[in-house]
């Protein structure tokens, strides 16, 4: 998929069964270019519910950075780790700074060493 087909698929607010962001392996880098420079407070990433769908291929621990106006890596917003399976939507708290793009680094799936699945991000802000 190319940049702008991933974005598309990442940022939309639903999530259908098979129409995620896959990417080989289970390593793996998102930039979220934000219409403006804001103050995110939380991230949020939505999976497939068990019922439908295996969780190996989900997201397990990640990281959120913030990039400044040259790209140049800013302080990390936050590492984190989903430990809840149960809920397909979990949201994050970041540290707060104000950024107009963020980097999503995604470390493990939470086992699929083949590919892993981007369902949904959001960015929450002020």
């Amino acid at each position: 998929l190319g940049i702008f087909t991933a974005l598309a698929l990442c940022l939309q607010p639903d999530a259908f069964h098979g129409y995620c962001w896959p990417f080989q392996g289970s390593r793996s880098e998102l930039l979220i270019q934000l219409p403006a420079q804001v103050i995110p407070t939380d991230i949020t990433l939505q999976r497939m519910p068990e019922e439908i769908a295996t969780l190996d291929s989900a997201p397990q621990d990640f990281a959120v950075l913030g990039l400044d106006e040259a790209g140049e890596v800013r302080p990390v917003l936050g590492i984190f780790r989903q430990t809840t399976w149960k809920e397909p939507t979990q949201r994050f708290s970041l540290q707060v700074e104000a950024f107009s793009t963020l980097k999503l680094i995604v470390w493990n799936s939470r086992g699929n060493l083949g590919y892993t699945c981007i369902y949904s991000v959001q960015v929450h802000g002020k």
